[in-house]
């Protein structure tokens, strides 16, 4: 069920306000072996791993201006959550941001930031939040493809990589974002507090 946004906002407040969706995803060292193209006469040569150490990119994206924001982080819990809700209260001071985002565990009411309104998707409807797509942009363009990582490290450097790649082409992120009845919603003014 969604919350009340005017349960979180301070009516008084002036800022404009942007709306983001916000997820998390796990990148870590298990092999992606997929299909790819090689030269005539030649067989593609790929690794396969299986090993199970991972890491979280938590992300906000804004459908409308491609704004968003990132943080690498160890877990996925309530810990993580918080700092990337900090982090991204003090990139963003100057707006009232209402972020979109699933019901996962450590998303709660507990995190609310004071100008951050948590807008809770429905249960079970991934399909909902444009930032999914962000993750599956990321893992085919991003050289996860048919790669083996030595370490955590790499995965790491693999993924600032492929994040900053990304974030510095906004287009990009509203194309991906830009589902048709969220840009709706904003312009007819349905996003509002």
């Amino acid at each position: 069920m969604a919350t009340k946004s005017s349960e979180f906002i301070n009516q008084e407040d002036t800022r404009p306000i942007k709306l983001f969706f916000q997820d998390e995803a796990r990148f870590g060292r298990i092999d992606t072996v997929c299909s790819c193209w090689v030269p005539k006469g030649s067989r593609a040569l790929a690794g396969n791993q299986i090993v199970r150490e991972y890491t979280y990119l938590y992300g906000a994206f804004c459908p409308e201006t491609g704004d968003s924001f990132t943080l690498i982080l160890p877990y996925a819990n309530n810990n993580c959550m918080n700092a990337f809700l900090k982090a991204m209260s003090e990139e963003f001071s100057h707006y009232r941001m209402i972020i979109a985002m699933d019901n996962a565990s450590w998303h709660s009411k507990e995190n609310v930031i004071e100008n951050i309104v948590p807008l809770f998707q429905p249960s079970h409807s991934p399909e909902l939040n444009p930032a999914e797509h962000v993750w599956e942009y990321i893992r085919e363009n991003g050289g996860f493809k048919n790669q083996t990582f030595e370490s955590l490290r790499h995965v790491e450097e693999n993924l600032c990589a492929a994040i900053q790649k990304l974030l510095n082409d906004k287009e990009k992120i509203k194309s991906i974002t830009g589902f048709r009845w969220v840009l709706n919603a904003i312009s007819d003014n349905l996003i509002a507090v």
